[in-house]
């Protein structure tokens, strides 16, 4: 966690959420921002520039170093409509590449929030049953 983040709802740093001289309370603070929700859109945009820019890096670094023969890139033409292993290919690569890297991404963070909110529901569920669990036995 990077020290300059802020919380999405609150706007605050997690050294001022600590320095701020705060009764234990504040351990929930922290519980609601370690399983706050993944962004979809950023997490996808993310790893799409980073598949892009590795795919694009590869492909040009195979052109200018002439290594067309030892790195079988042209595979990636079997996934990939229009790409090859040429500048123009480069980029076509990258394009798809982007693409991919963003739907996995924002899928991967879908299914993250997906997880963690139905595991906290869950908890939430059975401490709410274990406290009502002697309910009638009071009446």
């Amino acid at each position: 966690m990077s020290p300059h983040a802020t919380h999405p709802s609150t706007g605050e740093t997690p050294n001022a959420m600590r320095s701020a001289g705060q009764p234990p309370d504040s351990i929930e603070r922290l519980l609601v921002w370690a399983f706050a929700p993944m962004h979809k859109r950023a997490l996808g945009l993310a790893v799409g520039l980073t598949s892009a820019a590795v795919a694009f890096l590869l492909t040009a670094s195979t052109i200018v170093l002439h290594l067309e023969s030892s790195v079988p890139l042209y595979l990636l033409s079997e996934f990939f409509y229009g790409y090859d292993v040429t500048w123009r290919g480069a980029f076509v690569g990258a394009w798809w590449t982007f693409l991919a890297g963003f739907v996995g991404g924002w899928f991967g963070a879908f299914m993250r929030n997906l997880v963690v909110g139905m595991w906290l529901m869950m908890v939430r569920v059975r401490a709410n049953l274990s406290e009502t669990r002697d309910f009638l036995d009071h009446i």
